[in-house]
């Protein structure tokens, strides 16, 4: 098994859901990222989700877009992005990491080159937004050979054709994308969201993740009742914009209540099912 997936085994053995919290490498600025790593595990992150900044980040909503633009003001790339998973391996050799990202900059480094990199440094997982698991053959040999774990997006209009795919190429957990459109719009259905994770449940046999839409204690409580992680996204980035401009100490204290926040929510849903 990979470091992502024991731990998200002996949560499960536990009774406890996981607490995924997404950051953009390099935003607001470099010298934050490997701070805000550590504080987010302090917080009661279980996993980190690191995104790698992309000049087209069409995936994402206006919040994590601006954090990517941030990020490229400073030249981010995904080298950088490298260093800082290695820096953070010298202190913290425990909580997994997956990089969020786009295609293009793998694609640019080669896949096995970026295989070997990503896993040397200490990455657990790769979540690539714009790679579809038919369409995988050589990114997913690369990826296994190295180690990695191969995530993939399933979302409420994902057919059932895909999501043999999706489970077959992927390991580690499955991200269910909650909403239709980009992160951090509309609100969620918890009812739709159950009945839609009865319908994963049914070819998909890896854990499965819930991210999108998930902005406070509420929504993570009943999230962490259904999934077997609450991802965490641009709650969080939202408050970086918001507190940068204050300095890196009011963004650090914002994120930290925001991560108490969600990290008590998920524990009193844990202890209540």
């Amino acid at each position: 098994m990979s470091r992502l997936q024991n731990t998200l085994a002996n949560l499960k053995a536990n009774g406890k859901t996981a607490l995924i919290p997404y950051i953009t490498a390099g935003d607001p600025e470099p010298n934050a990222t490997l701070d805000l790593m550590h504080l987010l595990v302090e917080k009661g992150a279980d996993i980190i989700e690191l995104g790698v900044p992309f000049s087209d980040p069409m995936a994402d909503g206006p919040v994590i877009q601006k954090a990517v633009e941030r990020a490229l003001e400073h030249n981010v790339s995904l080298d950088d992005v490298l260093e800082f998973v290695r820096v953070f391996r010298e202190t913290n050799d425990k909580t997994p990491i997956v990089l969020m990202g786009y295609l293009n900059p793998v694609e640019a480094m080669g896949y096995e080159a970026f295989a070997n990199a990503a896993s040397s440094v200490g990455v657990d997982a790769i979540l690539t937004v714009d790679m579809p698991p038919e369409e995988s053959f050589g990114y997913k040999e690369a990826l296994d050979s190295s180690g990695l774990d191969r995530i993939f997006l399933v979302s409420p209009t994902t057919p059932s054709s895909r999501l043999n795919a999706v489970n077959e190429k992927g390991s580690g957990f499955v991200y269910y994308v909650s909403l239709k459109g980009v992160t951090g719009s509309k609100e969620l259905d918890v009812v739709d969201v159950e009945e839609q994770l009865n319908r994963l449940k049914q070819s998909i046999t890896h854990p499965i993740g819930i991210g999108f839409g998930i902005k406070n204690a509420e929504m993570a409580y009943a999230m962490a009742k259904l999934g077997d992680a609450v991802i965490v996204g641009s709650s969080l980035v939202s408050l970086i914009e918001a507190n940068a401009s204050k300095g890196l100490y009011d963004v650090h204290l914002a994120i930290g209540e925001k991560m108490t926040e969600f990290r008590e929510a998920i524990d009193r849903a844990d202890a209540n099912q």
